[in-house]
């Protein structure tokens, strides 16, 4: 898959294109310290990732994010940053970022995150999962969710596929998969990327 790294630490991007190209699956194809640089580079590279941090000069990852949803919505974005904060990562995941890690990932979970989201999933590292699960989810006052519901929709949050989440709830993989078509259903939201999307809009306030 074809990378391309934005960050404005020199030191930090040359140690991820380091890191990076000691596996084949993985192409390194332009580095930017920054997002006008990256979005001024994109027309030229098109690489199917975009692995981005948030704080740099002249344009941040939050705006960047903005704008490659407008004019490149086909490229995925991996954030990849120091900050935790609640607000950050809310701002950012509403902004179409298909993942969300912190800095002191290892590198085998960084890997795993590229690999995810390449094949149309979403990742979010252990401690944004925490993070969102930890906030209290409150559906919209004219839908009804059972208890049980709220309970997997939380949980889909966090990243949790079927078997994981039978297995957190000891229930069985077909009960997981009608509660999820019982919730798509309820919230008119098709795919499982809306109902993660719906949580995190919906159920993170304190």
């Amino acid at each position: 898959m074809r990378i391309f790294i934005v960050d404005d630490h020199p030191i930090f991007r040359e140690g991820l294109i380091a890191r990076l190209s000691m596996d084949d699956d993985f192409v390194i194809v332009g580095q930017a310290a920054n997002g006008k640089e990256a979005l001024e580079k994109m027309p030229n590279l098109m690489p199917d990732i975009v692995l981005m941090d948030i704080s740099m000069p002249e344009m941040n990852g939050m705006d960047a994010a903005e704008i490659f949803k407008d004019k490149f919505p086909e490229i995925k974005i991996l954030i990849l940053s120091m900050h935790d904060d609640k607000e950050y990562v809310l701002s950012v995941l509403n902004r179409g970022v298909r993942g969300y890690a912190l800095k002191d990932i290892s590198a085998a979970e960084m890997f795993y995150a590229l690999r995810v989201i390449h094949n149309g999933g979403i990742y979010y590292s252990r401690a944004i999962s925490d993070l969102l699960v930890q906030s209290s989810l409150e559906p919209d006052k004219n839908t009804v969710l059972t208890t049980r519901e709220q309970t997997v929709l939380r949980l889909l949050a966090s990243g949790l596929n079927n078997k994981e989440l039978a297995r957190e709830l000891d229930i069985s993989v077909r009960t997981i998969e009608t509660h999820r078509r019982n919730i798509k259903d309820k919230l008119a939201i098709k795919t499982s990327a809306g109902l993660v999307r719906y949580a995190i809009d919906h159920g993170l306030d304190d």
